[in-house]
């Protein structure tokens, strides 16, 4: 009874000093909590959504409410009453989680070791530990197939929205660079704001929309819409004008070409040819960097370059922690061999791995990458041997994702953003799952 007053109390106070909302907020917080545990599966697929699409960035009248925070929460507080108290979550060790644990200590170590410390402090704190909490919530509680079924359509459907979102500002000259590549949210400082950004966060959804629609166990009806949402993408990216991502969608869709086809020299010349007309169709000639106007080696190749010897350069002069995680646009005018006068961004996720992390950070990121590789083969196999249509799709989709990563990331920068963590979770998850079903067979 006396809670029941106190709480009461609390509201009225509430009211009277803050208004309204935030004596609704306190009113609905006990049925936040209820939610949090009854669906946390709900909540962590809405968390990996919103964390790489930016989808309150793409639509800006989410910004306020603060949706990632609040999805964060809600999936911890769920985590922690499955783990301790229902004893529902039961968490399993792979080697991919001991790697990534690795590399985390070894990003800890280069952020106190950065030339510009509070810069590094300012990203591990906002970015990296939300990244290495998410990486075990994920692969922990996504166990069933409904559950990856959801996060599919999620990726897909948040693909597309974005996708059109891209779109729609071109068509209305809304934040392009250079006048002519387009971005989302570009005022808000959004990870999406960048060009080549987005153009490999639209990468994920040209993977899924890809594996759905050359899957032959899928009715005529899902293929048609996932084409419709691919070709949707597949335009967003052309609209960035990024020749890296280009590059991944090539790379995507001829994975799934070559295992219809399964002759290299075919998916090849297929390949050359749907390049020459993306680069077409991209309109890349009439960038005012990397466009035809420029002779010999372009600006924008060059620019690359330039970042990737500065980053071969802060490594050799640091080569156990490089200068630092997030340092290297503030120390590029110490090891860059060209200056224009302004600071620039690697253009390379490896180069950036290798710049901010030093030799050892690269290996334990080369490391990851071969372990979600080894992870999703071993899946795909286990698909095969069970003859499982459900738990292909999700291993083909992830293995095209990585590969169009790996291609893109080569061009452009997604070290130390939630793309390759999302992937190496959802691998692990799904690995897990796969041995469970192999078990019960």
């Amino acid at each position: 009874m006396w809670l029941t007053g106190l709480f009461s109390l609390l509201i009225i106070v509430l009211y009277e000093q803050f208004g309204f909302v935030a004596a609704f907020a306190i009113v609905l917080l006990p049925f936040g909590a209820v939610m949090a545990v009854q669906i946390s599966t709900f909540f962590i697929i809405l968390f990996i959504l919103f964390s790489y699409f930016r989808l309150h960035e793409a639509f800006p009248i989410l910004m306020p409410l603060k949706i990632p925070k609040l999805l964060a929460l809600a999936s911890l507080a769920g985590i922690v009453w499955h783990l301790f108290i229902s004893r529902k979550l039961k968490p399993h060790w792979h080697t991919g989680h001991l790697v990534f644990c690795l590399l985390f200590f070894w990003l800890t170590v280069s952020v106190f070791a950065a030339k510009d410390r509070p810069l590094a402090m300012m990203y591990w704190s906002d970015i990296m530990v939300k990244v290495f909490l998410m990486v075990f919530v994920i692969s922990w509680w996504l166990k069933t197939v409904s559950a990856f079924n959801w996060v599919r359509f999620g990726i897909m459907i948040s693909g597309t929205l974005v996708a059109c979102v891209a779109l729609y500002n071109k068509a209305n000259g809304i934040g392009l660079v250079e006048g002519t590549r387009v971005t989302i949210s570009r005022e808000f400082r959004s990870q999406i704001g960048d060009p080549n950004d987005l153009s490999l966060v639209l990468m994920f959804p040209v993977s899924f929309l890809a594996a759905e629609m050359f899957s032959s166990a899928n009715s005529n009806w899902k293929r048609f819409f996932a084409l419709l949402g691919l070709c949707t993408v597949i335009a967003g990216i052309i609209a960035t004008q990024s020749r890296g991502g280009l590059l991944g969608i090539c790379a995507v869709l001829g994975y799934f070409i070559y295992q219809k086809v399964k002759n290299p020299v075919i998916v090849m010349a297929i390949g050359g040819a749907a390049m020459l007309v993306l680069l077409a169709v991209a309109g890349i000639s009439d960038r005012q960097s990397g466009g035809a106007a420029e002779e010999g080696v372009d600006a924008s190749a060059m620019g690359r370059i330039y970042a990737w010897q500065a980053a071969i350069n802060m490594a050799t002069s640091n080569p156990l922690t490089g200068v630092g995680v997030n340092n290297f646009i503030s120390n590029y005018y110490f090891y860059s061999p060209h200056w224009d006068g302004k600071n620039h961004a690697v253009h390379s996720t490896w180069f950036q791995v290798l710049g901010e992390t030093g030799f050892v950070g690269l290996a334990l990121y080369f490391v990851m990458i071969a372990i979600i590789i080894k992870s999703l083969r071993r899946s795909y196999l286990i698909s095969l041997r069970l003859q499982n249509d459900n738990l292909a799709l999700n291993a083909n989709a992830l293995r095209a994702g990585l590969l169009g990563f790996v291609v893109a990331g080569t061009f452009l920068t997604q070290a130390f953003t939630w793309p390759i963590y999302i992937l190496l979770s959802l691998s692990l998850a799904l690995e897990k799952m796969a041995n469970e079903q192999l078990i019960e067979q």
